[in-house]
């Protein structure tokens, strides 16, 4: 395994997520100076600001979740229990997040949201999955270390 590559990666997660920490706490005075070019951050300030702060924490939940999981794939034991379960929060914090796009969509409806609602519908549905399929290797992995 390329050990540089998992490392960079590790580094990527943890810059976004300090990054992402103070994007979102950011936002209402980001929306204030988006709000003289766009109506929509104008017109809905407080909605908005509420939905994009809930959307950014789940979106720091995944990262959390994310940067957890490098710490067992550094370690060299992906395959355990922790990993499974980030997978199923990070699926719910995906599917939160579509949900969140879906209320935002009145409020402004462009492109940009249906993608984000797809991708993140996308996403949590992968994680599910992919969750099982770690449990299954854990499973698997339970099994051939009781092996003699």
């Amino acid at each position: 395994m390329d050990n540089r590559l998992v490392k960079f990666t590790k580094y990527l997660l943890d810059v976004m997520f300090y990054v992402g920490i103070g994007l979102t706490v950011l936002i209402p005075g980001l929306f204030r100076v988006f709000g003289r070019f766009i109506i929509a951050f104008r017109k809905y300030y407080f909605l908005q600001c509420g939905i994009y702060m809930i959307s950014g924490i789940f979106c720091l939940m995944i990262v959390y979740e994310l940067r957890k999981m490098f710490i067992t794939v550094l370690a060299e034991d992906a395959f355990v229990d922790e990993n499974a379960k980030s997978l199923k929060k990070m699926g719910k914090c995906s599917f939160f997040i579509s949900a969140l796009s879906i209320v935002r969509l009145p409020l402004s409806p462009t492109p940009a949201t249906v993608v984000i609602m797809i991708v993140f519908a996308i996403a949590g549905l992968f994680s599910i999955v992919l969750c099982q399929v770690f449990e299954k290797a854990i499973q698997y992995k339970l099994e051939n270390d009781l092996t003699i």
